[in-house]
């Protein structure tokens, strides 16, 4: 079949895929009955019953109403209003100092006129669906056929993306710009020393930055991939790009430094929120566990995608850039967060969602080849029953139950496993 010929479907299918995995991150407030816009699909949108939000949100929402109050300049009054306010308290609440995601809660509030909480619910939607949008281009990006269609599926339809979509909380948001930095360095690898990409770049490290201190996984992470690409050869390594990785993240820190009112508020206020983060009963009870706590949470979210995802690092070769370059992203960032003391919880892994599907659909494909005759079959078939799977696996956990925080705990009762009724918001 000539290219133009077999390209056309593949866009049409491509299209078929987004639109429906942009349908089941829509908003809930969009079907609420009688009054969202949308409310004549209520039935359609397996969205979740539960959406009372949690204590992280209404944070959040205070946040951006503190801003609408007193504008963007008195940021380092609520700085310092949450200094005053954490050394009172015996456990940690979340920081002001994850910024870009309340400011754009409040911009899209001041632009919109939505109520704050419903503007956190709209933006968390709006990045799940650029999350989806730039798994598609990564994966175009690879140089592997079949990879767009196969990755962007098992993205469409990921349990931890649907629900991130569905909630107002920061972790989807953080998981676009650590994936589009993600990709910006395997673009700075490949076409060195280009200025759009060395942008992107710099940008994308800003934006993570300045978002959350899980930043500081990633960028270690990249660390790691950048010293391993003398062995690996994913690229070229300039001196440029070095320059970048240090250049995005300086200037997040000093963005930070100026909402924080200066270097003594940044400090103290990252120093308060891990110290009573220790004292913090939820952190306690949740957020602990041995090494591989995040291999158990993953298996009980996304079983198969997780066997096939390990199964392909164990039988990686050596020319094999692409799997090496998203095995390594994990492995650096794992090491870090299983160590961090009451500080795991799956909702820091939703960064790996994309690495991990990949890494599954690069498996498929190499079972497949098992099978010359059949390969095309089987890897339709194969992934349109890894795609089953994972809805599945949303409905069980998130919709039926429905599950608000991914502890491990709440899973297991989401999976009776455990046969208890849990208390769904601490």
């Amino acid at each position: 079949m000539s290219a133009p010929r077999l390209f056309k479907p593949r866009l049409i299918i491509l299209a078929i895929i987004l639109a429906i995995g942009v349908f089941l991150r829509l908003p809930p407030e969009l079907f609420q009955p009688n009054t969202g816009p949308l409310h004549a699909l209520e039935s359609l949108h397996p969205r979740p019953d539960d959406q009372k939000g949690g204590y992280d949100e209404r944070l959040y929402e205070a946040y951006a109403k503190a801003i609408g109050a007193n504008g963007l300049t008195s940021y380092p009054d609520i700085v310092r209003a949450y200094i005053e306010k954490q050394k009172t308290l015996p456990s940690s609440i979340l920081p002001p100092l994850r910024f870009f995601y309340i400011f754009l809660a409040y911009l899209y509030h001041a632009l919109f006129s939505t109520p704050e909480r419903t503007a956190l619910h709209y933006l968390s939607s709006i990045f799940s669906m650029l999350t989806l949008l730039l798994s598609a281009i990564f994966a175009s990006r690879l140089g592997r056929s079949g990879y767009t269609l196969g990755v962007t599926a098992l993205m469409a339809v990921a349990p931890t993306q649907l629900h991130m979509s569905q909630h107002g909380l920061i972790d989807g948001f953080f998981t676009f710009w650590a994936m589009l930095a993600l990709w910006s360095l395997w673009e700075n690898l490949r076409s060195p020393r280009d200025w759009r990409w060395l942008a992107l770049y710099v940008f994308a490290l800003c934006a993570c930055v300045i978002t959350k201190e899980n930043a500081f996984f990633v960028w270690i992470a990249f660390i790691g991939v950048i010293v391993a690409n003398r062995w690996l050869a994913f690229g070229v390594v300039t001196r440029e790009m070095i320059i970048a990785t240090v250049l995005g993240s300086l200037l997040g820190v000093v963005i930070l430094l100026i909402l924080a009112g200066g270097v003594g508020s940044l400090i103290e206020t990252y120093t308060l929120s891990v110290s009573k983060n220790y004292t913090l009963d939820y952190a306690i009870q949740t957020g602990d566990g041995p090494w591989y706590r995040y291999l158990v949470d993953l298996l009980l979210v996304s079983p198969v995608v997780l066997l096939l995802a390990i199964g392909a690092v164990f039988t990686i070769r050596r020319e094999q850039k692409v799997e090496w370059f998203f095995a390594l992203f994990i492995a650096i960032s794992y090491l870090i967060m299983c160590n961090i003391k009451y500080g795991m919880n799956l909702r820091y892994a939703n960064m790996w969602d994309l690495p991990l599907r990949v890494l599954a659909f690069s498996q498929v494909l190499s079972l497949s080849r098992l099978f010359p005759r059949a390969q095309n079959w089987l890897i339709i078939g194969a992934t349109s029953v890894l795609c089953l799977i994972e809805f599945h696996q949303y409905i069980v956990l998130a919709v039926n139950f429905p599950l608000y925080e991914l502890a491990t705990q709440y899973l297991m009762y989401a999976l009776k496993i455990l046969k208890f009724s849990p208390q769904l918001h601490p």
